[in-house]
């Protein structure tokens, strides 16, 4: 029998925190609690979980300065904010310091588990439309990526990609020189089911820009073809309008 996801819960409510713990662990996930980030980064420093449900109100340190240490630290470990109310501006800011998704309270639980699935498929597994092991790097400026190893390197650096950048890069350069709108991209890089908006997919874009673009203020690759979307150009020339 395969060996279950582990699953890290950090959120200082704790009637939601058992309540999503026990949903979690019934929907066969191996689930850690915690209540503060303090917490967390001291079983961090020895023990690592697959994902991390991280609750944007926490005493101390908060959700998004936790994440941002994570990502400052080149952690690619896979995250699932929890914002209240719903606030754009809170998913927005969560989006650009890298969480893979987010979800807004309250919600059900099973919209959690199934936010949590998708995350976990998309660090764990081949993006849609991804080739075949045997196809060779995407070389584009100074940067490789390695569809099949889950690699990014921009010149002899190693870089940090979570699980969204990476769907959302391999998604560009499958359909190099293709004119692709907001929504396709979701459905590429998300799937057709995902509730991701066009905000959002232009938050990711701006992020994945400051990741490879040698000055991300002027795209050479990730263009943006106004009133329309994006279009990956490996070249880097101008795209033809």
């Amino acid at each position: 029998m395969a060996k279950p996801f582990t699953i890290w819960l950090v959120d200082d409510d704790p009637e939601l925190r058992d309540m999503l713990g026990t949903y979690l662990v019934e929907n066969g996930y191996d689930v850690r609690c915690f209540e503060t980030a303090e917490l967390f980064l001291a079983r961090l420093s020895f023990q690592r979980p697959d994902l991390v449900v991280l609750d944007l109100m926490l005493p101390g340190q908060d959700g998004l300065a936790l994440l941002r240490q994570l990502r400052s630290a080149q952690d690619d470990l896979p995250v699932v904010m929890l914002t209240a109310k719903g606030d754009p501006v809170d998913r927005i800011i969560g989006l650009e310091q890298g969480a893979d998704d987010y979800l807004a309270k309250p919600f059900l639980p099973r919209e959690l588990t199934a936010r949590v699935d998708s995350v976990l498929r998309r660090h764990n597994q081949r993006p849609v439309g991804a080739p075949m092991e045997a196809e060779a790097p995407v070389v584009f400026g100074h940067c490789v990526l390695n569809l099949s190893a889950r690699t990014l390197y921009c010149g002899e650096r190693a870089l940090s990609i979570t699980s969204g950048e990476f769907s959302l890069l391999a998604a560009f350069v499958q359909n190099a020189h293709r004119p692709l709108s907001r929504q396709r991209l979701i459905e590429i890089a998300r799937g057709p089911a995902s509730d991701t908006d066009a905000r959002s997919m232009d938050v990711q874009v701006s992020r994945l820009r400051k990741l490879i673009e040698p000055d991300p203020r002027r795209p050479r690759y990730i263009q943006t073809v106004w009133g329309f979307g994006y279009v990956f150009v490996p070249d880097g020339q101008p795209a033809v309008s």
